[in-house]
């Protein structure tokens, strides 16, 4: 595996950070390193361990529904494809909440990066500010590109994960193509099976706005 740059990892950092930090992340630039480090690292396993959390419950949740199913049932074809579809939904949970947690794995060389490489802490930093003070112009270049849903209706770390993308295509010069590349690899780590096709859908048709406005 090729080492990752320092953008790569700047941008894992703030998405896993983006929703723990204070409403004024202006605060952030007044901050010591070794302070502004330590409370992107601490975001960061606040926001993982919620997103594990909040998925196993919903695997739990599945199961029971499943076994319930299943229970009351007149072992009827339809009730057994029901208990079935449950049960690979809950599998489908299980899988996504592995997955994020074998990311805390990459912990240890995500805070020695943090520390050691300022090209790191600033860009997370200049990352998390666009996105706060520009966050309704994102939204709502979010929301135009969705069809039939709303932004507020995603999951917090779909919606960060295009935040952070439409806040580098629109305010911080970042090429489309590079952006949206960056959005689908932080999805395949962190969102669900399907979130990274949905995340690359997505923000390909606002680089399709973009292009006819």
């Amino acid at each position: 595996m090729q080492p990752r740059k320092p953008q790569q990892i700047a941008r894992e950092l703030a998405l896993l950070s983006l929703s723990q930090l204070p409403v004024n992340p202006k605060k952030l630039e007044k901050l010591p390193d070794e302070q502004l480090v330590a409370k992107l690292v601490l975001g960061a396993v606040r926001t993982l361990t919620t997103e594990v959390q909040d998925t196993l419950n919903n695997a739990a949740g599945e199961l029971q529904r499943s076994n319930d199913r299943l229970l009351t049932s007149q072992t009827r074809a339809s009730d057994l494809n029901t208990a079935r579809t449950m049960l690979q939904e809950a599998i489908t949970y299980t899988q996504t909440a592995i997955n994020q947690v074998g990311t805390a794995v990459d912990f240890p060389e995500l805070i020695q990066l943090a520390n050691q490489d300022k090209e790191v802490r600033n860009y997370a930093k200049e990352i998390i500010i666009t996105v706060n003070e520009n966050r309704n112009v994102i939204d709502q270049i979010i929301s135009d590109a969705l069809v039939d849903w709303q932004v507020t209706r995603l999951a917090q770390i779909d919606r960060d994960i295009l935040q952070i993308a439409a806040a580098e295509m629109k305010f911080m010069g970042v090429p489309a193509s590079i952006a949206i590349n960056e959005a689908v690899e932080l999805a395949k780590r962190y969102s669900g099976d399907e979130g990274h096709r949905f995340i690359n859908g997505v923000l390909r048709r606002v680089t399709e706005q973009k292009q006819t406005a």
